[in-house]
Order: C-alpha cells, then structure tokens, then sequence
C-alpha cells in the first residue's frame, strides 16, 4: 500500500516541476522577445548634448545608432569610440535611457593658446597640443603659444600641457595682458602687452612667485624671473 501512494505523491510533483519550468522558459522567451523581437524597446530617438564647435549632425553620423535598433544591441563602448575619435571631442559617455532613447554626451575640447598657422591665421590648440580649430585672427582672450615645434606635432607635448597650467596660475591682474607664451629649457616664460617679459619657470610654487613678482614689479622693470623665488632677478 505504501508503493502506491508514494508514486501517487510523486506524479504531482513531477507535474508542478513541469508546470514552473514550462513557466521560466516562458517567462525567459517573453523577455527576449521584448528586448530583441519587438518594437516596444528599440531606439526611438538618440539625443546629444555638450556640443558647442561640433555640429550634433556630425555627431549622430559617426555615432550610428540606427533608430528602431534594440536597445539591448546598443554598443555603448563602440559608440564611444566612434565619437571619441573626433578631434575636437574630449571625452563622450554614452546613457542608454530605457525604454527607447540613447543620449550622447559630449564634452569638447577648450582651445588654450593660438599658433600661428603656416598658411595664416591661427590653430587654436588645447592644453594637450590638440588643434581645435582654425581662425583668421587671433582671440584676445588667448596668448601666442611661441615654439619651434610644428603644430601637427604639438599633440601630446608636455611642453603645451606646462604652459597652460602656468597661464592658470598667473595673477588675474597679469592674466588678461599676456599676449605670448614659450617654454624654453622647460622654463615657462611670458610676454606682456606692456613689452615686459616674465620668467615663470615650472609649476611650483605658484603662490610665493606671486608674491614675488608682485613685489617687484613695483619697479616698473622689463624683466622679471621668479623662476627661483629665492634668487629672484629683474632687468630694466
């Protein structure tokens, strides 16, 4: 008698079992299908945002997103990469936003310095020597980089990168009037409108060169190098 009902236990078992397995695999089937068969999670729009030099066409282009692709096929890393590889893009992250949009964000290079171009007018480069872009003339705003580099060969120059950071720690006083900028020895130096030339030096101690130069420059010099604080020297 106990053989029977042990099996008569066991067959609604094994029924339940079947049940919740046909379930799951249904369950995992209407997933699927809703991520990769149907049209209720593909793209429907890709938006791009932070762009000020480069056209959001331009964008979207080189991104390539297809609309009405699945959203779960959405590359963001190759997407990334694409528009990395425009030069005036700094960084970009693409955001899949569920259920149906992407959005690109673009964070875009800053020009820091000019360079006069071989056939006029000026390269505008960031502080990592990458050329932004092209202008005729020169924004007052931004200081001649001076170098005997080519600008095609200025991307990646510590050189570029040293100057920026030294045209930051500037004075706010001196900052608007600095018309050139050149980095012989490694040694930042500076040009004023006035026609007074200022010898930084690297990025140490920007504070105390502050002082310094503050102090001497009541001396109405045309020279000034506070590249080593302590042994300053100025030159009239």
């Amino acid at each position: 008698a106990g053989a029977p009902k042990a099996r008569r236990n066991k067959v609604p078992r094994l029924w339940r079992a079947a049940f919740f397995g046909l379930a799951m695999a249904g369950i995992v089937a209407g997933v699927a299908w809703a991520l990769l068969g149907s049209k209720l999670l593909v793209v429907r729009s890709v938006v791009v945002t932070g762009t000020h030099l480069v056209p959001s066409a331009t964008v979207l282009a080189v991104a390539d997103i297809p609309l009405n692709t699945p959203m779960v096929r959405v590359n963001a890393a190759q997407i990334q990469a694409r528009v990395d590889a425009i030069r005036q893009v700094q960084s970009v992250q693409v955001v899949k936003s569920w259920p149906d949009r992407v959005v690109i964000e673009v964070k875009e290079r800053a020009s820091a310095v000019a360079v006069p171009a071989p056939s006029g007018g000026y390269d505008l480069v960031d502080r990592y020597g990458v050329v932004v872009r092209w202008v005729a003339s020169r924004p007052s705003r931004l200081p001649v980089f001076v170098s005997q580099t080519a600008v095609t060969a200025l991307r990646g120059d510590p050189a570029v990168n040293q100057a920026v950071a030294v045209l930051t720690e500037l004075p706010s006083s001196l900052r608007g009037s600095v018309v050139s900028v050149s980095v012989p020895d490694g040694q930042v130096t500076v040009k004023l409108h006035s026609g007074v030339t200022v010898v930084w030096g690297d990025t140490s101690g920007a504070v105390v060169k502050a002082q310094v130069l503050a102090i001497l420059m009541r001396s109405h010099a045309r020279y000034y190098d506070v590249s080593a604080p302590g042994v300053a020297v100025t030159k009239t």
